[in-house]
């Protein structure tokens, strides 16, 4: 048996993986990942934890505003309630 070639060997398992199955592995769409700094690693990871701390509490106020009934209007005290209320004045 003559012994075959690296690259021989790995199109016949290469071709045999594909008679085994469907998967395929994605395409690429991102750049090969890339090293980082400590410092700008932290600074990532602290900026991440900001935003989801954010997008966390604006979630629990929508949950409680929801359990508790809790409607959310706008106010504007110059605006259009605030001329009910004013007196009608003649200027004569």
């Amino acid at each position: 048996a003559s012994p075959i070639t690296i690259e021989e060997r790995r199109l016949r398992d290469k071709k045999h993986l594909n008679d085994i199955t469907a998967a395929r592995l994605p395409p690429l769409h991102h750049s090969p990942a890339k090293l980082l700094s400590i410092e700008e690693s932290i600074a990532i990871q602290i900026q991440q934890k900001e935003s989801y701390e954010e997008m966390q509490a604006k979630l629990a106020a929508q949950k409680l505003a929801e359990r508790l009934n809790i409607k959310m209007l706008r106010f504007e005290p110059e605006g259009e309630a605030s001329m009910q209320y004013r007196e009608v004045r003649d200027e004569d």
